[in-house]
């Protein structure tokens, strides 16, 4: 059942942005908006703007925007229906009868997924004691030393190797096997028949911060079989890019850190140690989902990742994604072990710990670099300082890396320490560094002259499945939405003005949908539009609407608008020639001054 347009108007005319967002943010009054960091990326000044007169929200770093609805939708991670009900609770309002399904009937299916993933972890469980699971549980009282209290706590268990074991055991609970498939416990083979995903397996419960099962991962005991480890597919409970295994202990650590480590077994092993501080991702690169997660329970983390070139790469990366968050960083490289043979092999925490014992791992801990130390090491990996074309090359790498520090202190700090390691002045260090920031200040600066060369780029959404065929006729329709949404009143000057017009078919859609609203004598509102719009649409409808549009100028601009909109449609073109003119007269202005620099 559709939730009812006067229900959302009524929820929309109870709420104030700036009191849904605040609960989450906070924010300071600047200027016209309210401003705050961004919760949806991580930034150290806040480009997150509120304007309460509009009633929406726009970052100007990445983009995200829309109302209250679309809000709690993205900070919650709830479909449209669940956040007006949630903020309907707020306002004080009842949610319209829910007979034939909608939201009740979403709630229902969520919980019913949630208690089909509990009782699945409770078998596999109760097969750890039984000659089926007799396997597994070998490998890990044998192998993996995993003691029966912490197998016990983080709910390991077995899956039999049968077809459909799992199935029978929960048709006998009330489960079907339509819910099992939805939940990515059971599978539909190529003939049509279902049968249990997951045989002959390690199984691990994946349990979210609030202590549900949202899903599982699994170890296959057959060497012969593959993939070696295999998780729940992607469902609307387990999204891998935004889960940590391990999070509903490591949350309520003591420790002054989390630990991110590659495998969901280093994880128990690390936590039998002492260091329940430890949290893995889902076999995928650190995300933003991450990060943000993150930031609600540490400020530093230690990144203790495989000690090979691919352990390497994400590290690299991992710190790149950090640098613009809140969290400091710290990384523990584990030292390669001697085999009885003489090999040097990697190890990866399990293993460190079952050779060497939790001491030893608390202080190489305690010898962590950070991020910036263990970048310069790693350059510096790369170079034989013995030799003077080396030096000069890893010179130039550790200048690049020290440039792009935004702290003086640091700076000269590190810039020393790489100036020391190849034997040169500080000074001399300190030139190049300094050479290179005004480098690229002025990169950045003619980097923006070109982009500025052409305004229609800069004009253009960020996403391209919304990109503009007709620049100038989008803006002014951009204007047109802006006037309209200031006040509706503004619609008797749009008879001869419809959506068809418009050259872009979101705005000319969005026109329509407001324009319904103030011919049903309902107000224009960022509600009625997120609805109807998916989130790449709303971040960008977001954005234009909150340029300003000043009221004593809106009927002049108005006229405008609609007036650029109708030669546009008449002339036909996919760009207006004013457009093409000013593009020529760039290339031409460019390449004069490319004839002036190669004669100088």
């Amino acid at each position: 059942m559709a939730i009812p347009d006067r229900f959302l108007d009524e929820l929309s005319s109870r709420l104030s942005i700036v009191d849904v967002v605040s609960t989450y943010v906070p924010l300071n009054k600047r200027g016209g908006n309210y401003w705050g960091l961004c919760p949806f990326h991580h930034e150290r000044t806040p480009s997150f703007s509120v304007n309460e007169s509009k009633q929406i929200f726009h970052c100007f770093g990445c983009g995200k925007g829309g109302g209250a609805i679309r809000f709690v939708m993205e900070i919650e991670h709830l479909p449209f229906r669940d956040a007006v009900e949630k903020l309907a609770a707020q306002a004080g309002l009842t949610m319209p009868n829910e007979e034939g399904g909608g939201n009740g009937a979403w709630r229902e299916r969520r919980r019913r997924v949630l208690e089909l993933n509990k009782e699945a972890a409770r078998f596999y469980r109760s097969m750890l004691a039984r000659p089926e699971g007799a396997e597994v549980a070998a490998y890990l009282q044998e192998k993996r030393r995993i003691s029966p209290k912490f197998s016990a706590r983080f709910g390991l268990g077995a899956a039999p190797d049968a077809w459909d074991s799992l199935i029978r055991a929960m048709a006998e609970k009330g489960f079907d096997k339509a819910e099992l498939m939805e939940a990515g416990l059971a599978v539909a083979g190529k003939g049509g028949n279902i049968y249990d995903k997951f045989r002959n397996r390690l199984m691990l419960p994946v349990i979210d911060v609030r202590g549900d099962v949202i899903g599982f991962t699994s170890r296959v005991m057959d060497s012969d079989s593959a993939p070696k480890y295999l998780n729940t597919p992607e469902t609307a409970l387990f999204k891998k890019r935004s889960i940590l295994y391990g999070i509903n202990y490591a949350k309520n650590t003591k420790r002054p850190n989390l630990i991110l480590v590659e495998g969901n077994i280093d994880v128990i092993t690390m936590h039998q140690a002492g260091f329940d501080n430890t949290v893995a991702t889902m076999g995928t690169a650190l995300t933003e989902d991450h990060i943000r997660l993150l930031g609600r329970y540490t400020k530093e983390l230690v990144l203790c990742l495989d000690n090979d070139a691919a352990g390497v790469d994400a590290t690299q990366r991992a710190i790149a994604l950090l640098r613009s968050s809140d969290i400091s960083v710290r990384v523990l490289q584990l030292p390669r072990r001697r085999t009885e043979d003489g090999q040097l092999v990697k190890q990866d925490p399990d293993d460190y710990i079952k050779h060497f014992g939790g001491q030893a791992f608390q202080e190489l801990m305690e010898q962590s670099a950070n991020s910036v130390e263990y970048r310069l090491a790693q350059i510096q990996a790369g170079f034989d300082l013995s030799r003077d074309d080396q030096r000069a090359q890893y010179l130039v790498a550790a200048a690049e890396l020290v440039a792009g520090l935004s702290s003086p202190v640091e700076r000269e700090i590190y810039g020393n320490r790489a100036a020391d390691a190849a034997g040169i002045s500080h000074e001399g260090m300190g030139q190049e560094v300094e050479r290179l920031r005004k480098k690229r200040s002025w990169e950045a600066k003619k980097k923006q002259e070109r982009q500025n060369l052409v305004p229609t780029q800069q004009l253009q959404p960020q996403d391209r499945r919304l990109r503009y065929a007709n620049v100038r006729s989008a803006r002014a329709e951009e204007g047109v939405l802006r006037v309209v949404m200031l006040d509706g009143g503004y619609f008797r000057q749009l008879d001869d003005l419809q959506a068809e017009d418009f050259s872009s078919p979101l705005l000319g859609r969005a026109y329509d949908l407001l324009r319904q609203c103030w011919q049903a004598g309902r107000p224009a509102s960022m509600a009625v539009l997120e609805g109807a719009c998916s989130g790449e649409e709303l971040d960008h409808l977001a954005g234009v609407l909150q340029q300003p549009q000043p009221a004593h100028t809106a009927g002049a601009a108005l006229a405008d608008y609609k007036r650029i909109i109708l030669e546009e449609r008449n002339k036909g073109t996919m760009q207006s020639a004013e457009d093409l003119n000013r593009l020529r007269d760039a290339l031409k202005q460019k390449k004069g001054q490319w004839r002036t620099m190669t004669h100088e």
